[in-house]
């Protein structure tokens, strides 16, 4: 069991990270635009160090295993929230949203997952305090996600969207273009919706999605809420700088689907143990523990995740520098040229 961290290094974080986000919303509110590769590279090398940051004080605040789970899951939910940026990339492109208000809608996914990750995260602890076979329930979860991450791709969340956007249509007025960044315009004298309200509620459900992904997998780590919220929080920083950093090199990383499986799958047999261990299920071994069961710890994690994403991404490079030009089939075409020709002309 974790020892609680102070109170006032979780509220003062909290303020700070809180704080941090209300400046990256109105950031990207007042100042569309297509960011560069260096503008995108130093913010995403901020983020980066102020959760190095934040870890090393964890370490000096409270102890070794703590900042241990805390990177642990950072690096979990950072790996599931790029594969998050594929789906985003497919939604962009397919309602062609303006490269230049790209950001502003990519915020307010970002503000959707962090408000559903808090929900669940809270559902979860309490889920945990009170009922110890639910780890056997959020390990096989896992299992199962793992081999859908490795086998299937993303066409039932598309067919998911596809249903919802047909019945919005029906019942919503909504433009056939968009008017800058704004949610509603005026059409033939009327007040409308713009396609926007179809993007943000389709990023929204992908949220949905991630978020009941992504929470069993950051508990398997650590059950302690706070570093879950703040490892949560810390791998959505950055998120958007990233998204337009990668691009559609996102959909060339062929390999980053298996090591996020092999993630998965890894943290869902580490709950299965642990909920072994904890046993007090009746018809498993008389509602007994179950000793003999390897005990996996934070650092073994953390080597796990590491060395499957490093894995993963050079394999994807070497066969990107191999076949340049290979792109799958139904990619997404970031770049698109006439916002990338609005962007000099502004």
């Amino acid at each position: 069991m974790y020892s609680p961290l102070p109170v006032w290094f979780q509220v003062a974080s909290l303020i700070v990270l809180t704080a941090i986000i209300i400046f990256d919303v109105v950031l990207a509110y007042k100042r569309p635009h297509i960011p560069s590769v260096k503008e995108s590279s130093l913010w995403i090398g901020f983020y980066v160090s102020l959760a190095l940051v934040f870890a090393g004080l964890m370490f000096a605040i409270g102890d070794v295993e703590q900042g241990g789970q805390f990177i642990a899951g950072w690096l979990t939910e950072y790996s599931l929230s790029i594969d998050n940026l594929f789906v985003f990339l497919i939604i962009m492109s397919r309602f062609k949203v303006p490269r230049k208000f790209q950001q502003g809608v990519l915020m307010v996914g970002i503000i959707i997952a962090i408000v559903l990750r808090a929900i669940f995260i809270l559902i979860g602890a309490a889920l945990i305090e009170n009922f110890s076979w639910i780890f056997y329930i959020f390990g096989a979860f896992l299992l199962y996600t793992a081999w859908q991450q490795a086998f299937t791709g993303h066409e039932e969340e598309e067919e998911s969207e596809n249903k919802i956007i047909a019945f919005l249509r029906r019942r919503i007025s909504i433009s056939e273009q968009f008017d800058g960044g704004k949610l509603r315009t005026v059409v033939d004298g009327k007040k409308i919706f713009t396609p926007i309200i179809i993007v943000i509620l389709a990023l929204g459900t992908t949220d949905l999605v991630f978020a009941i992904d992504s929470i069993p997998a950051i508990f398997g780590i650590t059950q302690d809420p706070f570093i879950v919220f703040a490892a949560n929080i810390f791998a959505l920083m950055g998120l958007r700088q990233l998204y337009f950093l990668l691009g559609d090199l996102i959909d060339r990383l062929v390999y980053l689907k298996y090591g996020i499986a092999f993630i998965l799958a890894f943290i869902g047999v580490k709950l299965v143990f642990h909920a072994l261990h904890q046993n007090e299920v009746p018809f498993i071994n008389g509602g007994e523990h179950i000793e003999w069961v390897p005990v996996i710890n934070t650092w073994m994690s953390l080597g796990v995740i590491v060395g499957a994403m490093a894995i993963a991404t050079i394999a994807s490079l070497i066969k990107l520098r191999r076949s340049p030009l290979a792109i799958p089939i139904g990619a997404p075409n970031f770049h698109d040229d006439e916002d990338e020709n609005e962007e000099r002309r502004s």
